[in-house]
């Protein structure tokens, strides 16, 4: 592999910005901001360092090739024309995993499965055999997008998306991505320097990911990377790992400011403290029965973060009953003095409802539903 790397880190659509300027803080070089993600050029150590740190980034890619297709039979050439062999061996399993948008082929399993059967035959020419594929564990992950007819084909360097954190042991309705809860936290300027408090909490996504930042624990501390199963860079990757995750737990703290939270479903409530637990995370966050439209404010002001609900939640009142409740909301909250407030909001109505002057405002996506993340002065008092 060549000493500097032409990689690509997606991101949720709205957070480039700040994936780019959070590679930047990383000590990447020659990062340019892209649609859905940013290109970057690195050395193993900054690519690994990249993949252990980023809060953002949802995959780190190695880009290998891009052509232009047409039809099933496209797909196969394009595909068969890649030198896999330079990067699996006959005894390597791997999987590929491939994404549409605006493309001729309806379905992206059938996709998958022409590039699937173009490396698998490449490499049995090649080198005799044909590798294995494991959909669930394998050692190379192969990423497919197809937009229009232009096909791009690269390597995961994670394997996993790197929103799996791993500590989300029971989900609740609709929950933010752990890297669309930290582009949130980045975009609202949190450090963990201040108190930080969600009254609307849910399963704690945004509280998880800012006791993360708080205590200044590496995202990926805990996880395997796909790179390290690449035939002819894993031992050399796992070393390098080694290294920067021993670096990384040097720099770990106590919160230095409480981290609290409330939500008013009881059983968000109680999936929130098993996801917090899951992650190691009890001694840094609190958490407690509450609702937003009535509980105080903790003690200390800071930053109040939270992604209220967008109206497919509640099960009477239609829009009508959504903007009474961000109504109250807007009321309760105009007496939290002294707190700046970051509120993603996928419902129209949400700003006029909550009848205050937004200071800032970011258009970005949760998943398929368009949002504007909106922040607020602290009120004085």
């Amino acid at each position: 592999m060549a000493q500097r790397l032409p990689l690509y880190a997606t991101a949720a659509r709205g957070t480039e910005d700040l994936l780019a300027a959070e590679l930047t803080a990383l000590g990447i070089g020659k990062v340019r901001q892209d649609r859905g993600g940013v290109r970057f050029f690195a050395n193993p150590i900054e690519a690994l360092r990249a993949c252990l740190w980023t809060r953002i980034a949802m995959r780190v890619l190695y880009p290998l090739s891009e052509a232009t297709v047409h039809g099933a039979e496209g797909l196969y050439e394009a595909a068969a024309d890649v030198p896999w062999e330079e990067h699996l061996t006959a005894e390597s399993t791997f999987a590929v995993d491939a994404t549409l948008k605006d493309s001729e082929h309806r379905h992206s399993g059938f996709v998958a499965l022409k590039v699937k059967d173009a490396i698998a035959d490449r490499l049995r020419a090649k080198l005799g055999a044909r590798p294995d594929v494991d959909s669930r564990h394998p050692a190379v992950r192969v990423v497919a997008h197809l937009a229009g007819e232009a096909l791009s084909l690269s390597l995961d360097l994670c394997g996993e998306p790197l929103y799996r954190r791993g500590y989300r042991a029971v989900p609740t309705v609709a929950p933010l991505k752990e890297t669309l809860a930290a582009a949130v936290l980045a975009a609202a300027g949190y450090v963990g320097e201040e108190p930080l408090f969600d009254p609307m909490c849910g399963s704690g996504t945004l509280l998880i990911e800012g006791a993360f930042i708080a205590t200044r624990r590496a995202p990926g501390m805990s996880r395997h990377f796909g790179v390290e199963g690449w035939p002819h860079l894993g031992a050399q990757a796992k070393e390098i790992l080694a290294d920067l995750k021993a670096d990384a737990r040097k720099l770990k703290r106590p919160a230095p400011f409480p981290i609290t939270g409330l939500d008013r479903d009881e059983d968000a409530v109680a999936a929130a403290r098993k996801n917090i637990e899951t992650a190691g995370l009890a001694p840094s966050i609190s958490l407690e029965p509450g609702d937003a439209l009535t509980a105080p404010p903790p003690p200390a002001p800071g930053l109040l973060v939270t992604n209220p609900p967008y109206g497919d939640r509640m099960k009477a009142g239609g829009q009508k009953g959504m903007k009474a409740f961000y109504f109250k909301l807007g009321e309760h909250l105009a007496t939290y003095a002294g707190w700046r407030m970051a509120v993603v909001s996928g419902n129209t109505a949400f700003e006029s409802a909550f009848h205050a002057r937004p200071l800032s405002r970011r258009k970005l996506w949760n998943g398929p539903i368009e949002c504007e993340l909106l922040g607020y002065p602290a009120r004085p008092g």
